[in-house]
């Protein structure tokens, strides 16, 4: 008897997990994915229980590893080089693992590559659903070089093949999504935020590479965070009434914009000064993907393409995790019966999706104050928690808040 064949679209964190799920109920997996090659190590992420409990279930939490560092520091700091000790990330309740994007990844690429075809450079251009299958016209394109030096050619060939079930799990701005529910402008919902990331070369001078450093102005914001057995992540926030612009010069140029006309500073300074050299990091507007149904009979959206809950919730890669995890259980108990699978799929889903776009958009302002007020807020709040009996007691008040990060949506 021949196994049910599904296309997954992406090969990103909710891809790979999605694949290998699939593989464990007794699917063959055919990955694509729009890049030439595998991405670099990526940004900051906090992996709470949600996202613990699948990748145990994954066999995956031990190959993911945990970069957590108990002896990091994270300060708050002004422009002028003032700093006192603050909290960090991994200070919050709920114990989560600070990784880098590319640590799932890596871990989970490594598990699929055995268990499923997987081709590069490759994207759907037509999907047609019916009844008993999907058909999918898919586009190769010829790509020389690696790296920056890549190039890509005129497509090299498009080919039609029949599927079972198609998972879009190809990002923000999903090619399924867009072919098979409409455009973009439907599901986006914007923040009116840029971000800007990437991996310091080197620690912001005057402090160690284990240390965190938050800078919090109104509108904007720059984070360092802290990796064992790895240079820091920055991340830099702010607040924008004209996204377009923003793309309408270097990514380098709209962020010393956004945090000028006021003198940087020694420690602003060196984070600018660190992205402009960089040779990898992330430019983009934020999101939220807002839909009435993730799915048609066949055709299934799953993490960014289908919800996107921001890098403010701290759940974007648990979520997607879980909702792999969630995805490979609904369809073996409806076996034969995809649609019904993602009708439960669906169901079970989205109170926890929806509850965690709502704690997104209520935690932009811990990442980003929005007001001087929010900017005086964080300041006393800082001040309070930045020795160990704080700390603790923060953790004692916000614990029932951050039991939502921790529910096992999969089980």
């Amino acid at each position: 008897m021949n196994k049910p064949r599904a296309l997954v679209v992406g090969m990103g964190i909710g891809g790979l997990a999605t694949a290998l799920r699939l593989h464990d109920i007794g699917w063959d997996s055919v990955l694509v994915e729009r890049a030439a090659e595998r991405r670099g190590a990526g940004y900051f992420v906090g992996m709470f229980g949600t996202g613990q409990a699948a990748a145990t279930r994954l066999g995956m939490v031990d190959a993911i590893g945990n970069r957590t560092d108990p002896t990091s520091i994270t300060y708050d700091v002004e422009r002028d080089g003032r700093r006192r000790p603050g909290m960090g990330y991994g200070d919050l309740p709920g114990g989560p693992q600070l990784i880098l994007r590319g640590d799932i990844e890596a871990a989970l690429y490594d598990a699929v590559a055995p268990l499923a075809e997987m081709r590069f450079g490759t994207t759907p251009v037509a999907i047609e659903e019916s009844a008993d299958g999907v058909d999918v016209t898919l586009r190769t394109t010829t790509t020389t070089g690696t790296g920056e030096t890549a190039t890509t050619s005129e497509p090299s060939g498009e080919t039609t093949e029949r599927f079972d079930l198609v998972v879009g799990a190809d990002g923000l701005r999903s090619t399924v999504r867009r072919l098979v529910f409409g455009p973009d402008a439907d599901y986006l919902r914007p923040f009116h935020h840029i971000i800007g990331a990437t991996i310091l070369e080197e620690p912001v001078p005057g402090f160690r590479a284990l240390d965190g450093v938050v800078l919090a102005e109104p509108g904007r914001s720059a984070w360092v965070f802290p990796f064992a057995d790895h240079e820091p992540g920055l991340l830099f926030n702010y607040r924008t009434d004209d996204e377009d612009a923003q793309f309408r010069r270097p990514p380098i140029e709209s962020l010393r914009k956004a945090f000028g006309p006021e003198p940087t500073g020694p420690v602003l300074g060196n984070l600018l000064d660190q992205f402009e050299a960089a040779d990898d990091f992330l430019f983009d507007s934020v999101h939220q993907v807002v839909m009435p149904s993730w799915h048609t009979g066949r055709v299934v959206l799953l993490g960014d393409s289908a919800w996107c809950l921001t890098l403010y919730s701290g759940m974007g890669a648990s979520s997607a995790l879980a909702g792999a995890d969630l995805l490979g259980t609904v369809l073996q108990r409806n076996h034969g019966n995809p649609a019904r699978g993602l009708r439960e799929w669906d169901m079970r889903l989205r109170p926890f999706i929806a509850g965690h776009q709502k704690n997104g958009r209520r935690d932009l302002v811990t990442f980003v104050p929005q007001t001087r007020r929010d900017k005086v807020t964080r300041t006393l709040t800082q001040t309070l928690l930045g020795n160990a009996t704080g700390k603790r007691l923060m953790q004692r008040v916000f614990a029932p808040q951050f039991q939502e990060k921790s529910i096992d949506v999969a089980a």
